[in-house]
């Protein structure tokens, strides 16, 4: 059985839209849904480790269910000086701190279609596949003036990033190595300005270099032109670079909500009729 988690860390959104109720998109909703109840059923056991803002989202929804290994607010924890702009994602990198390995490290928006253990044999790391170095979002040493205290040089700048909307930790030492180096980054520099660049780096590209710095068994899991043209076997479903298409035109957001209210009906009825009482995702399962 592999352990598998989400996290939400909400410190982002309500410091941005500080007079606004928590929430959640609809699309958001039904993916995390699939990803969560898909895991369960093909994988093992899955929790959300989040702040209490989500906690007492989901808890008012009536969504805590789709975690069977609970809705843990441990990101409460976290430090004030991390930059919520910058590093948006950060509480994944925290999560995945207080998360033991063997484990996998999930985004909301990433559904794992079939059993995934028989792709992890042997190895120490795996990511769904590698990102290119492309300099506007991947920059060299120079571009990060903001980090103080913190060595670059002593990387190694010439591995390609690891995409991590779905990252494997075999074990647990390269594990606590890797999120201590990434927190140890985002605490550098409180003042990073670069709310793309910086944030890759702590969760992706630092990760390669720390594989390649401790030689551990690494493989991206697919390719992202595979994820896209079925070569990965109907194994994963990436929404990350779907969703600005949806927002921009509302007929595809409706047609791709109700196309996963479908799915969540047809593979997973019990938890369809529990989706189909929350007030925003209710018209789709109509």
């Amino acid at each position: 059985m592999l352990h598998a988690f989400h996290s939400n860390w909400t410190r982002p959104f309500t410091r941005r839209c500080p007079d606004v109720p928590y929430a959640v998109e609809p699309f958001e909703l039904l993916t995390t849904a699939l990803s969560a109840l898909c895991w369960r059923r093909y994988n093992g056991s899955i929790r959300m480790i989040c702040d209490t803002t989500a906690k007492r989202y989901y808890d008012a929804l009536d969504l805590s269910f789709l975690w069977d290994g609970g809705v843990h607010p441990l990101l409460d924890q976290m430090p004030e000086t991390i930059n919520p702009f910058a590093f948006w994602a950060a509480g994944k990198l925290y999560a995945l701190a207080a998360m033991p390995a063997p484990c996998v490290m999930m985004d909301t928006d990433f559904i794992v279609w079939k059993p995934l253990a028989p792709l992890l044999e042997g190895l120490t790391l795996a990511a769904i596949h590698h990102e290119d170095i492309m300099p506007d979002i991947y920059p060299a040493q120079q571009a990060f003036a903001k980090v103080r205290g913190f060595d670059l040089s002593a990387l190694d700048w010439s591995v390609r990033p690891f995409n991590t909307a779905l990252a494997y930790f075999g074990e647990d030492a390269f594990r606590r190595f890797y999120t201590d180096r990434a927190i140890a980054f985002m605490r550098a520099a409180p003042d990073a300005d670069n709310v793309l660049t910086y944030m890759v780096f702590a969760e992706q590209r630092l990760l390669a270099m720390c594989a390649a710095e401790k030689q551990v068994h690494a493989a991206a899991l697919s390719e992202l032109a595979a994820l896209f043209d079925g070569r990965q076997q109907g194994y994963f479903t990436h929404i990350w670079g779907f969703k600005q298409q949806m927002r921009d035109q509302p007929a595809l957001y409706e047609d791709f909500c109700l196309r996963c209210a479908a799915r969540l009906r047809r593979s997973f009825p019990e938890a369809s009729t529990r989706l189909a009482a929350v007030p925003s995702l209710r018209p789709y399962f109509q």
